[in-house]
């Protein structure tokens, strides 16, 4: 099993990358077939705008720009995607969601058909969702802050291209000595992902 981690956070010391490291060492030692890459947008310097090339794009009038078929590439490769990231205003980072933005494109992720059915075009991938954040679970369950995440994220995204969502993790109070339980957590959800691979 290839498990494609992305991580969307523009500190490489941020507990957000330690725990997608940790996901990762623990996919991989899950099993001795499993391998791994992580995919760090911030310092591979991607690039979230849409822009006119990615509007040709979905116009189906032009092909992909370069570095959105490059991340086809990558996750063409992948079984699993895992997107570590913090939560900014009860959703993805504006670079992570710009990533979806640009990358999961009509023709690809999904097609349009002629008689309105949407074809899911992702149905092959298994997506594993971490997302860090300071409130703590009574806040987000008050707020319904978690419901309404899974709908724009898990189903709104992920659905919609027919990739299934395995599992969706909050790590909560992140800031006030958490770190060391959600890096426990991290490699409890590598184990999980690494051991598919021997089911």
């Amino acid at each position: 099993m290839h498990s494609l981690i992305v991580v969307a956070h523009p500190e490489p010391g941020s507990l957000t990358h330690a725990v997608a490291n940790r996901i990762g060492d623990a996919v991989v030692a899950a099993h001795g077939s499993n391998s791994i890459e992580i995919a760090d947008l911030a310092a591979e310097g991607f690039d979230p705008r849409f822009n006119a090339a990615d509007n040709a794009l979905f116009r189906q009038t032009a092909p992909p720009p370069a570095d959105v078929a490059a991340e086809h590439a990558r996750i063409d490769r992948a079984d699993a995607l895992v997107l570590v990231y913090p939560l900014y205003w009860w959703s993805f980072p504006a670079l992570l969601k710009g990533w979806i933005d640009r990358v999961f494109t009509q023709g690809w992720a999904y097609a349009d058909g002629a008689d309105g059915k949407v074809a899911k075009k992702l149905q092959h991938l298994q997506v594993h969702l971490v997302g860090l954040g300071g409130a703590d679970a009574g806040m987000i369950e008050r707020r319904g802050y978690g419901a309404a995440m899974k709908t724009q994220i898990d189903m709104g995204i992920f659905d919609y291209c027919g990739a299934r969502v395995l599992s969706s993790t909050l790590l909560l109070e992140s800031d006030s000595g958490s770190a060391d339980a959600h890096l426990r957590t991290a490699a409890d959800i590598g184990r999980t992902i690494g051991a598919s691979a021997a089911a």
